[in-house]
């Protein structure tokens, strides 16, 4: 119990109709809403809020002050037919929310055996993160779009509604994905995505403004674009191109390392 104002109030408001395992772990100031149901292995950190009808289950590390909205389902079981039932994890950090219906599952022994969400997400309604996903931080994932397994999507990414993403593909960072969009090849950094088939629309210009990189950043962002998109290179002459001519910022050096990576190809 804590006292406020000389109310004395509990650490934990937890639901008469809630199924909660004895074995599972809570934070302080958790709310637990009815019919949810919280799994033996689940670590649930300060200041969650869990909805109606939330299921959470299997090895299940959660940070603190994140929102599960009515019949989200974290932590289940992959849907991968290798999958036979052994020990595998899903780590989520703090301050997320997942809107209603929104589906989470853990990993894979092949992928690692981890699915990883980083800090201050958003999952919209039934959007869905499959096993071996690793999501950054400050993300958006808009109605109804899936992560196929083993997708990589970096920090500050927004992905648009009804969006589906190819297994083993990975999305750079404040790159944005139109909605309705297929992506089968990876996504570079700071660039924008549209259609099926996919084909890259620009730079996201309001993105970068909107996270603070400067003008003159911006400027480096764009002249990569163009040596990559605009000068009928290949990516490796491309590459050799961006590193005789642009300075070595952050981004430019994350821009180049990521070509680099990009083992299914490149969004074109």
């Amino acid at each position: 119990m804590k006292v406020i104002e000389n109310k004395v109030l509990p650490l934990r408001e937890i639901h008469e109709t809630a199924v909660i395992h004895s074995g599972a772990e809570l934070g302080k100031n958790v709310v637990i809403g009815p019919y949810a149901i919280i799994g033996e292995n689940v670590e649930l950190g300060d200041g969650c809020i869990v909805g109606p009808h939330v299921v959470i289950e299997g090895w299940t590390k959660i940070g603190a002050n994140n929102k599960f909205f009515h019949g989200a389902s974290i932590g289940g079981e992959p849907q991968d037919l290798k999958f036979k039932g052994e020990k595998s994890f899903l780590f989520i950090g703090d301050g997320n929310t997942f809107r209603e219906n929104v589906t989470v599952n853990r990993g894979t022994e092949g992928g690692g055996g981890e699915t990883r969400i980083g800090n201050n997400n958003l999952f919209m309604a039934y959007s869905h993160v499959a096993h071996d996903c690793q999501v950054g931080n400050n993300v958006v994932i808009a109605n109804c779009s899936a992560l196929a397994g083993h997708v990589t999507v970096e920090d500050r990414v927004v992905i648009g509604g009804l969006c589906g993403i190819h297994q083993f593909t990975k999305i750079g960072k404040l790159a944005m994905i139109g909605a309705c969009t297929k992506i089968v090849k990876d996504v570079p950094p700071f660039v924008i995505v549209d259609g099926n088939p996919a084909r890259v629309a620009g730079i996201n210009i309001v993105g970068l403004r909107r996270n603070g990189i400067c003008p003159e950043i911006r400027d480096e962002i764009k002249k990569a674009y163009r040596i990559l998109y605009r000068s009928n290179l290949s990516i490796e002459q491309a590459i050799e191109k961006m590193e005789l001519e642009l300075h070595g910022t952050e981004e430019i050096d994350h821009f180049i390392r990521f070509l680099r990576n990009a083992e299914r190809g490149i969004c074109r």
